[in-house]
């Protein structure tokens, strides 16, 4: 019988990386226990039975003795339990002291104030499973007894997420993220994280980083959650979650998160080193430094060599002032060379257990594909630039910016009150349904439709289902189809919302210049160039057709 002992959901999720050690063996029995003394334990109880996990009660489990007894760390009365113990960290780097806990400025997790009251002579750490040959250094330097049983083995999570990395194209494509850039900002939990010292920055970069441009999500340790509690979390995260803010799942999801990111924005937390070692991106820091954060940790070195940020302002800035090198180098500091730490806990665990392990090998489990976000914005306050090289359209949520050249809303996803306010008011094509006896608006009655119910709109457009759409613009005779072109772009194609190339229309024809001079619509079509950040799409602008105009959306 093997015991895995969580005394917090983090240290749980930690755990179930180890199970696939165990896989496929029908001799072993795997039991949960729930270690007292966390604030955060109540988290970890729930995650167990949602795993559907068997839970021992913790007075029966010291009651017991166990084959073997696996923990994620040292705190609680792990002595109580009988049996060999296999301790493994919950993190990674050993990067913080926490202030009025075991000893004086010592890692959290290499603390001798806990390793030495961990064992007994019925309960001794057989093995202390290490990431690095510098922890086990760091810990043969403050308690050389715990340190005749530490081993390096490497990173159980770290393989989960190298062996994951392949997918990110696969996470990218279930996050929506598409040809936009994925900033991730990552908090730890306590009073030095950046949920607690920057609660608004979320909301902030939301409002700061252009729509078809960015996308943003915020990864929460899990102990974070548990003292606020899911709700009151995303409460509190409202303003950047209707920006379309994606809040990842604290077991497996962020891990797939960081795996499709294309930078980071981190405090002192060690999941920063994750998103390092897979590839060397921007990594930007809001941790001023000391504190809690171990100057010589891996994320200590990191913090100090990567680009700081000040207001929300300068995040594109910030990012851009990134120079390779410092992520690689904090993850070379943290973990091992990877690649085999799976079979090095196998063989360690299975001789602690005296049986030889099965014959059949055992991988890495990848990561699931991450949940898109559970709130998409629907209307958009849109500044649109007219220049030599052609229309600038940015967009950012309503409400979360200044106001723009015109608010566009789709019309069915908006609330009332920002379809009557919306200068540019469309409408999506509606999903097939079953009706027996069917009704449906074609492009055109719809457009015309709703400029006679919504006296302030300038102009109401229908996204027709071949992919372009139909702009009636108040006070032209005509309709206009308006169709972007797809932009190839090293191997790959590049399509954007046709809502933003309605939006380039829209600013092209009420504009005083234009407006004079597209009445009446020529015959041939116009060529808009539409610039959204560093690319720029060709929109065709032309009188619409009869079958265009007659289509059901």
């Amino acid at each position: 019988m093997v015991l895995f002992v969580a005394r917090s959901a983090v240290a749980l999720y930690r755990l179930l990386d180890v199970l696939p050690v165990f896989s496929g063996d029908d001799r072993i029995t795997r039991q949960f226990t729930l270690a007292p003394g966390s604030d955060f334990g109540a988290d970890a109880l729930s995650a167990i039975d949602a795993l559907g996990g068997h839970t021992v009660p913790w007075s029966e489990a010291c009651a017991r003795t166990h084959d073997l007894v696996v923990a994620t760390s040292p705190k609680g009365d792990l002595r109580l339990l009988r049996g060999p113990h296999v301790l493994l960290p919950h993190g990674a780097g050993f990067n913080k002291s926490i202030p009025g806990e075991g000893s004086a400025d010592s890692a959290s997790g290499l603390d001798p104030a806990y390793l030495r009251r961990t064992g007994h002579d019925d309960a001794p750490i057989a093995l202390h499973a290490l990431a690095h040959p510098d922890q086990v250094a760091r810990l043969a330097a403050t308690d050389p007894r715990a340190a005749r049983h530490a081993e390096v083995i490497g990173d159980l999570t770290l393989e989960r997420v190298l062996a994951s990395s392949s997918l990110r194209d696969r996470y990218r494509a279930a996050l929506g993220t598409g040809a936009r850039k994925l900033v991730v900002l990552v908090s730890t939990w306590g009073p030095e994280s950046l949920i607690r010292r920057h609660p608004g920055l979320p909301a902030r970069l939301a409002g700061q980083l252009p729509h078809d441009e960015y996308q943003l999500a915020l990864v929460v340790h899990p102990n974070e959650r548990s003292r606020l509690g899911t709700y009151e979390l995303t409460e509190r995260l409202t303003p950047a979650l209707d920006a379309g803010m994606i809040l990842p799942d604290p077991h497996e999801e962020w891990a797939s998160v960081l795996i499709a990111a294309d930078a980071l924005v981190t405090d002192h937390g060690s999941t920063a080193l994750y998103y390092c070692a897979v590839q060397d991106r921007p990594v930007v820091s809001v941790h001023p430094g000391g504190g809690e954060l171990i100057p010589t940790s891996p994320m200590g070195v990191l913090l100090d060599r990567v680009p700081r940020l000040g207001r929300a302002e300068e995040i594109v800035d910030a990012l851009r002032a990134y120079r390779p090198g410092p992520g690689h180098a904090a993850a070379e500091a943290a973990f091992a060379p990877p690649g085999d730490a799976v079979d090095r806990l196998r063989t360690e665990v299975y001789a602690l257990l005296g049986l030889a392990p099965p014959r059949q090998g055992v991988a890495p489990r990848l990561l699931p594909s991450p949940a898109p976000a559970t709130r998409v914005p629907a209307a958009f306050d849109v500044q649109a630039e007219t220049t030599a090289a052609g229309v600038r359209i940015t967009r950012h949520p309503a409400g979360s910016g200044l106001p723009g050249h015109h608010l566009a809303a789709e019309h069915g996803a908006a609330g009332e009150r920002l379809s009557r306010s919306a200068g540019l008011l469309y409408r999506r094509p509606l999903p097939a349904h079953a009706a027996p006896v069917d009704l449906a608006w074609t492009a055109d009655g719809w457009t015309r439709h709703a400029l006679s119910a919504y006296p302030s709109c300038r102009s109401a457009a229908a996204l027709l289902p071949s992919g372009g759409g139909l702009l009636r613009v108040r006070g032209h005779e005509r309709t206009y189809a308006v169709q972007v072109e797809p932009r190839p772009e090293g191997g790959r194609i590049v399509r954007i919302d046709p809502a933003v190339a309605l939006s380039a229309a829209h600013a092209h024809l009420v504009s005083p210049v234009s407006s004079a001079s597209l009445q009446p619509v020529p015959d041939s079509p116009t060529v808009l160039n539409c610039l959204i950040g560093e690319r720029t799409f060709r929109i065709t602008l032309r009188p619409a057709t009869d079958a265009e105009a007659t289509q059901v959306i």
